[in-house]
């Protein structure tokens, strides 16, 4: 990816404001983002809009200033969507609270153990199968959103139910169904038709702030009788705090135990990935990934103690403020201060957004998360292997649940090291060079040694080439041939003159 911005060198108390301007104008931007999605995605969690912009400010205020990633921003995420609504669906809003408490301890924990490099590792058809799935199920539970209806209590059953909406319209009558159906569809053609169409000085508008602004004032300027988000008349009311120690009893159940871990794990891996992406787009400061890890923690902690969502990095509202020119922290902060400052003094504006509307976004929201450009260049880079991994971690979180497939994807990644198990362990060592230095790689280069090599390239120098030696190297796992792929992306973005070297089959694979 181009670059678009440059973050500063370092990040001092000095710096944090040096660039004032530019990082007020982008969370200005990011905010705009933010606003539709955060409710969008409470909806889709199933639990009340507030819950999701109560995430979007503690993302921005408190996560903001801890982060690993300064440019990241942290908010609720589509990624989690499908699992919390089936939680929600089965325990309460009230047993969340708890679970995301301890996912947040879990996280704050692997921060502190330095365990972020072991979610890089994970392999990327695992993780864009799951964003695929959960992008699926997003569109199919949303779609009945946009005909006013409440989503059904799987995927497989919302999937059934789609044609009886479709062919139960009767656009004879201006019936509320039909009405709610035409916001949702009105919000979908703007978003998409601005996006395609907007002229290059308001490309920072987004187009679904542009979708929810064209369908309320349609709903609002004839009076149509749809149904409307609902959000508290106090901002107090957003928050609520744990009042006895019963509001722990859900810690006993060991099922929801595994629910703790299982958020714990995905928020983790989305974070991470969206921070690998974000760090893709400008030459600044890279993410610390423990750090990443730690102020999630800290972030999840505060959701689950307020009865909010839980959060995640997200790339979407993250691209948004490179793109706007964020050059530190504050954007991130300032945006979570806007979302608290517009529900505490408007929230008669936000009843006021149809529901069908917000249930348009996030059917484009998920069809994008559904790409299929991750799987043909699997299959096209790397064979049949990983396709094939993305294929059935992908149908599994659709037909069954997310852990299952993420899981059923993660034991399937370990048939990549059978052919690579006589070297199985990976050396890397570094030499100083008259021009430059050297990274030499012996043995199977796999996800299993991924770790140690992030370790090793991450502190080579800026300023002078680097000579990445492969000769020795017997094999390599897509995990790793996209990890030194994008490495050697970035380098070369940076200015250096870097050199790969070693089997041919191996260096096609990285540079694909």
């Amino acid at each position: 990816m181009s670059t678009s911005t440059t973050a500063p060198a370092s990040e001092g108390r000095t710096g944090l404001f040096a660039h004032f301007g530019r990082d007020f104008t982008a969370s200005i931007v990011v905010f705009l983002v933010a606003m539709p999605l955060c409710m969008g995605i409470a909806i889709a969690s199933g639990v009340p809009p507030e819950k999701g912009l109560v995430t979007g400010i503690i993302g921005g205020i408190i996560v903001g200033l801890f982060a690993g990633s300064p440019l990241q921003v942290s908010g609720p995420a589509a990624g989690l969507a499908v699992i919390v609504f089936e939680f929600v669906r089965e325990h309460g809003l009230e047993a969340l609270g708890p679970v995301l408490l301890l996912a947040g301890v879990l996280q704050l924990v692997a921060g502190w153990a330095k365990l972020g490099g072991l979610f890089r590792a994970i392999s990327p058809a695992v993780v864009h199968g799951m964003l695929a799935g959960i992008g699926a199920l997003i569109v199919i539970g949303q779609f009945h959103i946009l005909f006013d209806k409440k989503p059904l209590s799987n995927g497989v059953e919302n999937l059934a139910a789609i044609p009886g909406r479709v062919f139960g319209l009767d656009f004879s009558s201006a019936a509320a169904t039909e009405i709610a159906l035409g916001l949702g569809v009105l919000t979908i053609v703007v978003m998409v038709g601005w996006e395609k169409l907007r002229p290059k000085s308001m490309a920072l508008v987004p187009g679904a702030l542009l979708g929810v602004v064209s369908a309320t004032a349609v709903a609002w300027g004839m009076g149509l009788d749809v149904a409307r988000i609902e959000v508290p008349a106090s901002i107090g009311s957003a928050f609520a705090l744990p009042t006895s120690t019963a509001w722990f009893a859900p810690l006993a159940s060991p099922a929801l135990l595994v629910t703790a871990l299982a958020i714990a794990f995905i928020a983790s891996a989305e974070t991470l990935l969206s921070a690998a992406a974000v760090d893709r787009m400008h030459d600044g400061v890279r993410t610390k990934y423990d750090k990443e890890l730690s102020a999630q923690g800290v972030g999840n902690m505060l959701c689950g103690l307020v009865g909010a969502l839980p959060m995640t990095g997200v790339i979407v509202r993250s691209s948004a403020n490179v793109q706007a020119g964020a050059k530190t922290r504050l954007s991130t902060i300032f945006h979570g201060v806007w979302i608290l400052g517009f529900i505490a003094l408007l929230p008669w504006l936000l009843r006021e957004v149809p529901m069908a509307s917000l249930g348009g976004v996030l059917v484009i929201t998920g069809w994008r998360l559904v790409s299929l450009k991750h799987v043909t260049h699997l299959y096209k880079n790397h064979g049949y292997l990983p396709a094939a991994i993305w294929a059935v971690t992908f149908v599994l979180v659709v037909t069954t649940d997310l852990l299952t497939g993420v899981l059923v994807g993660l034991a399937l990644s370990v048939v990549e090291l059978l052919p690579h198990l006589r070297d199985i362990r990976l050396k890397v060592h570094e030499h100083d060079e008259e021009h430059g230095r050297r990274v030499e790689l012996h043995g199977a280069a796999t996800f299993l040694g991924l770790t140690k090599l992030n370790t090793v390239l991450e502190r080579q120098p800026h300023g002078e080439p680097v000579h990445l030696d492969l000769e020795r190297v017997k094999g390599m796992d897509h995990t790793t041939a996209e990890t030194l792929a994008e490495w050697i992306a970035r380098r070369r973005q940076g200015g250096h003159d870097d050199r790969v070297t070693g089997d041919a089959s191996i260096v096609a694979a990285m540079r694909a």
